[in-house]
């Protein structure tokens, strides 16, 4: 028969072919060479053998136009070989793309590390190779690959409430069951017999009517129940919701279930009873039986004598039969071959037939039919629905029996797990039923798709490897117990066509390099570019248990990967190798249960790290978190290639990974010029999913190591190393950027970062990331962005802190505590007391655009925040970071932003990069001040004095043009450096440099307040090479500064620009000295002068930019510009630093040089919570002999002065945030009897915010200071001059503040409005 027909077209005609299966081609020869160890088979020259039964045999070479077909039969067939070698013109045949092939079979490869058999050059042991002008076709039936759970699979109890009620004969009439709803419990059951007599009928009506509103009613005729139904019961039942009731008839079958007082909840069914001998059949399966056992003969399970071993347990005529070992491996798996299996006969299996002399034990069991006689069952079980995968696509091919794993939808990725599919007759076609032992998440939380990723690991076809019951004889065996010397299939360039779908692969891969359970090898363009068509594919593979990797592709192009899972592997997954990989396509492919291996130092946990240092140069200390530790489930070592509709849903360390070579290494060697792939245009990302991963969802970082150990790098080859991306057209920095998309990509549950993406142009558009440690950073470059001019973006993306998916409780997990929007326990990342970051602000520029933040709550004692920053920091911060447009949902204002303070996971917070953080609120959707920069509360080379404190951030509000100074320092590099703004001299920053005290240089990079006066001091004696960057500069944008050295130093200063792409720098100018300070002003472009005071030890320029800068570039178009300063400096110099010289003499009033934006009005906020802007302030005015006094609160720009002396208290009401009263305490009160103070301070409200100012001589002394304590004050020790905010309530939130002083008191800050209160950890 002709199943299709192909059309061929030629240029004059059209000629139509049949298309055939392949075991239906004709000429083919059948072939049955029985079970052989020893039997090496070549099939070659022509021959066409069409394989009909199980064989054994030592290897198959298939060559010089041979050919293999595996018959399509009904029997299983299972082939065991050492290897299997496809060479030139050779073919093997297992089923089509048009005729997939529907049998059971099962390709065993044998064989042992440490046996005789001489190795392939090429493709080694235990293999499927498929070599030069080789032909590989393998399609197995189609079956759903891998889909999502749509119902939350919750883990199975024990069923103590479960309820079964049989009834058969002796039992007539209408049984009913009143039921609870909530509980499952039967609160009532009775039979009425309606066929006797009326009376019943009457009975049931009444009973009926009575039963209260809302409890479930269960109804059911048994044998006969309407003889005597009266019209009163069938009225009775019909207002409940039935149909068929008053049409009931003699002896018919009748059920019915409803909700009393829901006559649309009920449901009903009736059959017309036909006679005496009217019966139905189903079928169930009997018992497991055995028996037999292997000694003797074989396993004999013949139903004959099964019958007289067990008389009345089987039935005469058999439906079907079912065999397994004990251990519940389907016959079909064993390896065994079967002398004989049938339902009509039994199974037997003889010993004569295995090459290892003994069958397995079996077991065997039969499905048989029954007669129904009349008779009634009830089952109530409150979980039978927990155990019912509900999927969101239709299991097309998943049978009972099957084997499925179900990822885990928590951190750990070992909450996995696999079912095999139980009998479900009531099951629709998207749900099978299993057991399970965690909570799996099957919906949509809090917005963000957090279903369980389900793959079927089973397939009609089988490639598997043959292992011993332990490790043996490999350096893996210090990490395994297990053998992990499985089979593989590799495929050699040159290959005629490979196309494999509808295959499992099981205990395959080996742990040493190149043989892996699919692996691609240097076979160039697979596609239509290399002339393959149809192109190369794998599709629709089950890759599980496997010893090495997943699928391999290696110096291959175009490949399509599809519909692939993989589970339960050692190293990385779907993994790309040497860099040159490029178009190849992982499409909805599934990959979970990542463990480590010891292949290469990625692969390698910390424990092979240490162990493993072959290619390492004596005296090598591993450091395994930055030399190892990255096996991941996508290993991507060349951005162009295309991810799409895949899910990495498990791994010890990385979902994907794109990682870079600068060259291309291995048989790749020379295949791209050095620092192609880090420039090359990412592929799609698109609609892809990571969670459960320990380190990352996704990492867009690091390179590996291409060259050998060295006495200067004594890291082995292929460890771990820096490396930035920035992509360009063709990969060339000279041409335009193309932006690295990573579109609709889901991050959840991942244990430290959603994703950490590291390059030049990386935008993310469309993405959710939920319940990370920190849910995205974004970073460029440490110093610069390696890639001048681009940047990093986000929008239109959601981030959750802590969903509703809360985990569970295991034995095992000691990270569990409160957490979440109601402060419930829940599974926790990293630690406890972990701060939890939505989007971490580090390098820059980063722009944050159109994206919500949900469910963000700060505890005390763990610092969880939408907006943090990288801790313990060293690097730059940019003040060119953007956010905008920001949607905060259930995220309490004082949970917001974060700026870091000292303690747990801060530490010291003493790194330079922990000083400077900055970023600019461009519309004040977080602030609620539209353009304010939000900078560190300590920070003073940025703060002027109207800023406004936000105590619970540990940060400010200001306004300003703020830019950046990088400041290179040589000879020594070793020191520490202080910037002290003019304006400021008391508040100094010291930074202690980006890089390792032993390096032959040093940078610090300040961010600044431009158009101010700076002046640098050292810890050890200053520099001799100093560099000035100006960073973020644009045209005309200047600074002072003044640098210390010690004195009868001498100078040579120049101009220059660095370009930093062409790594050219050209001169533009000198400086020189001059005696007049004030014409530091007046240089230009080629000239320009610098001033030396020698008494305080100040060298004095003004850095100007004179170039104009791209809107996203750290320098101008031009170049860096620069300015280096060359000294002289006498030996044996003290320490320069000229702190006490040079203030007060360079001190300046603090002046803001920007004005500080409008508050947005409460009515235009989106949310209830809102900032409430007070100004607390007492101070003294002096004109000449004249002083004044005055005290004033402002609350949203609304003043209320005090106008008497002593302490005036102003009360706000907490929730709302409106001034309640304003009332004064003169010092006479204050001196005499407080009470009248105390008291009115008891009767605040609780909830109060209270503001106290001073006015006049202060009553520093005395019991009424008490009030103060009361109002959360601590530490009291007061001046004349007194601002205080304090709180009236059972705790005291972080912006209560107290400050004194003895002739001006000054708070300045914004309140959260409702007064939040932090549930303490």
């Amino acid at each position: 028969m002709v199943s299709c027909i192909h059309l061929y077209k030629s240029n004059c005609c059209s000629v139509l072919f049949p298309l055939v299966c392949p075991d239906k081609e004709l000429g083919l020869r059948l072939w049955m060479p029985g079970h052989s160890e020893d039997h090496r088979v070549t099939i070659g020259f022509g021959q066409k053998i069409l394989l009909t039964t199980s064989a054994t045999v030592h290897s198959i070479d298939i060559l010089n136009g041979g050919k293999l077909v595996i018959a399509d039969t009904s029997q299983a067939i299972l082939l065991r070989a050492k290897h299997i070698l496809i060479g030139d013109k050779g073919e093997l045949h297992i089923g089509s793309a048009d005729c997939p092939y529907k049998g059971n079979l099962t390709i065993s490869l044998f064989g042992r590390l440490d046996d005789d058999d001489e190795e392939h050059s090429y493709f080694g042991k235990k293999y499927i190779g498929v070599g030069q002008g080789g032909t590989l076709e393998i399609f197995g039936e189609k079956k759903l690959a891998w889909t999502f759970l749509n119902k939350t699979l919750h883990p199975e109890k024990s069923n103590q409430k479960s309820y079964l009620f049989h009834r058969s004969w002796g039992n007539r009439g209408i049984i009913l069951h009143v039921i609870d709803p909530t509980t499952g419990d039967v609160l009532h059951s009775d039979r009425f017999d309606t066929y006797q007599g009326k009376t019943e009928s009457y009975r049931l009506a009444k009973f009926v009517d009575d039963i209260k509103a809302g409890l479930i009613l269960c109804m059911m005729v048994n044998d006969e129940g309407s003889n005597n139904l009266e019209d009163s019961a069938k009225k009775s039942l019909s207002r409940l919701g039935s149909i068929f009731i008053s049409n009931l008839g003699f002896r018919d079958p009748w059920t019915f279930i409803v909700k009393k007082g829901h006559p649309s909840s009920a449901v009903e069914d009736h059959t017309v009873y036909k006679g005496r001998n009217q019966f139905k059949m189903y079928a169930e399966w009997t018992d497991w039986f055995d028996r037999d056992d292997e000694r003797g003969s074989g396993d004999w399970e013949k139903l004959f004598d099964l019958r007289k071993a067990y008389p009345d347990q089987l039935c005469s005529r058999p439906l079907d039969i079912q065999v397994q070992t004990h251990d519940g491996i389907p016959f079909n798996q064993t390896g065994d071959v079967i002398y004989k299996i049938s339902k009509d006969y039994g199974f037997v299996c003889l010993n004569k037939d295995q090459i290892h002399g003994l069958c397995h034990n079996y077991q065997v069991r039969f499905l048989c039919g029954k007669l129904v006689r009349p008779q009634v069952f009830l089952s109530i079980n409150m979980l039978t629905d927990n155990t019912i995968l509900e999927l969101s696509d239709e299991v097309v091919g998943w049978r009972t029996g099957d084997q499925v794993v179900v990822a885990s939808t928590d951190y750990s990725m070992h909450q996995a797990e696999e079912f095999t599919l139980l009998p479900c007759p009531t099951c629709m076609s998207n749900q099978v039923k299993v057991k399970a032992k965690f909570i799996h998440i099957g919906e949509e939380v809090d917005g963000v798709d957090m279903r369980a990723e389900v793959g079927l690991l089973t397939r009609n076809i089988l490639l598997r490897g043959e292992t011993e019951p332990t490790c043996y004889g490999h350096e893996a065996c210090k990490f395994f117990d297990f053998d992990t010397f499985g089979g593989h299939l590799k495929v050699q360039r040159g290959f005629r066509a490979v196309h494999i779908s509808g295959l499992e692969l099981q205990y395959m891969g080996q742990q040493t390099m190149g043989h892996y359970p699919v692996h691609f090898h240097m076979n160039g363009d697979v596609d239509e570019k290399g002339g393959y068509s149809p192109p190369t594919f794998v599709s629709d593979l089950s890759i599980h248990h496997s010893f090495s990797r997943c699928v391999t592709i290696h110096g291959s192009n175009g490949l399509l990967v599809k519909d692939v899972v993989g589970y339960e592997t050692l190293g990385h997954c779907f993994f790309t190798e040497d860099g040159p990989e490029e178009r190849n396509t992982f499409y909805h492919c599934l990959g979970l249960m990542v463990r480590a291996g010891t292949l290469l130092p990625s692969d390698r946990d910390s424990k092979m790290c240490r162990a493993i240092t072959d290619g390492a140069y004596p005296g090598y200390v591993a450091n395994p978190r930055q030399d190892c530790s990255a096996s991941s489930t996508f290993w991507i070592a060349n951005p162009n290639n295309n991810l799409i509709n895949c899910a990495a849903a498990g791994s010890e360390e990385t979902g994907f990974w794109f990682i870079f070579h600068h060259v291309p290494t291995g048989a790749s060697e020379g295949l791209y010029s050095p620092g192609h792939t880090e420039h090359t245009p990412m592929g799609q990302f698109t609609n892809n999913r990571a969670h459960s991963n320990y380190r990352a969802g996704m990492i867009l970082d690091n390179g590996v190591k291409t060259t050998e150990a060295n006495d200067k790098d004594k890291r082995p080859f292929l460890s771990l190393i820096g490396a930035r991306y920035s992509p360009h057209q063709d990969a060339d920095l000279f041409k335009p950027r193309v932006p690295a998309i990573i579109s609709h990509f889901i991050a959840y549950k991942n244990q430290d970062h959603g994703a950490w993406l590291r390059g030049g142009d990386v935008w993310l558009d469309g993405c959710q990331f939920a319940d990370n440690g920190i849910g995205l950073t974004l970073a460029s470059g440490g110093t610069f962005p390696d890639d001048d001019g681009s940047h990093q973006q986000v929008k239109n993306s959601l981030f959750v802190g802590e969903s509703d998916n809360r985990g569970m409780l295991l034995p095992d997990n000691n990270i569990w505590g409160p957490g979440g929007s109601d402060f419930s326990s829940r599974t926790l990342p990293r630690g406890i007391d972990f701060p939890i970051r939505g989007m971490q602000i580090y390098d820059g520029p980063v722009n944050v655009q159109n994206c919500t933040f949900r469910k963000f709550a700060a505890l005390h004692g763990r610092h969880t925040s939408a907006f943090g920053f990288r801790l313990n920091n060293s690097w730059q911060s940019c003040p060119k970071n953007y956010v905008t447009n920001i949607t905060f949902d259930q995220v309490p204002i004082t949970s917001r932003v974060f700026f870091g303070e000292p303690g747990p996971w801060f530490n010291k917070m003493q790194m330079d990069g922990d000083k400077t953080t900055i970023f600019h609120d461009i519309d004040g959707s977080v602030s609620e001040y539209p353009g304010a920069f939000l900078v560190k509360e300590d920070n003073w080379l940025l703060r002027h004095p109207d800023c406004i404190d936000v105590p619970d951030w540990k940060a400010a509000i200001c306004s300003g043009h703020y830019a950046q100074i990088y400041i290179q320092t040589r000879k020594p590099a070793n020191l520490n450096m202080q910037i002290v703004r003019n304006e400021y001299p008391d508040w100094p920053l010291t930074l202690e440099g980006a890089l390792g005290k032993k390096k032959h240089y040093q940078q610090f990079q300040p961010v600044i307040t431009l158009a101010k006066g700076y002046t640098v001091h050292w810890d050890q004696t200053a520099p001799a090479e100093v560099t000035i960057w100006l960073i973020n500069f644009n045209k005309n944008d200047w600074i002072s500064l003044g640098i210390c050295y010690p004195k009868e130093t001498t100078f040579t200063i120049i101009a220059d620009i660095h370009n930093r792409l062409t790594k050219k720098t050209f001169k533009t100018g000198v400086f020189v000295k001059t005696t007049q300070r004030e014409k530091i002003n007046h240089s230009h472009l080629t000239k320009g002068y610098y001033y030396w005071e020698e008494e305080t030890g100040l060298i004095f320029l003004k850095l100007k930019a004179n170039n104009e800068r791209e809107q996203f570039a750290f320098c101008s178009v031009k170049g860096c510009e620069r300015v280096k300063i060359t000294a002289t400096i006498p030996e044996g110099s003290p320490p320069s630093n000229c702190l006490a010289k040079a203030y007060p003499t360079h001190a300046e009033t603090p002046v803001a040089n920007a004005a500080m934006p409008k508050k947005i009005p409460k009515s235009r906020l989106l949310s209830s919570e809102h900032f409430l802007e007070i100004k607390v302030e007492s101070y003294i005015t002096r004109f000449f002999h004249i002083k004044e006094d005055f005290a004033f609160v402002e609350v949203n720009g609304k003043k209320w002065y005090q106008q008497e002396d002593g302490v005036q208290l102003t009360v706000i009401d907490g929730h709302e945030g409106n001034v309640v009263e304003s009332k004064g305490f003169r010092n006479s009160v204050l001196q005499g009897v407080p009470a009248q103070l105390e008291n009115y301070v008891h009767g605040l409200k609780d909830g109060s915010i209270v503001l106290v100012t001073s006015k006049g001589r202060l009553v520093t002394k005395g019991s009424w200071t008490k009030v103060l304590e009361i109002l959360g004050a601590n530490k009291i020790s007061l001046k004349e001059k007194l601002a205080f905010v304090g709180f009236k309530g059972s705790f005291y939130p972080d912006w209560v503040k107290l400050e004194i002083s003895s002739d001006q008191a000054k708070i300045h800050q914004v309140l959260p409005v409702p007064v939040v209160y932090k549930f303490k950890l």
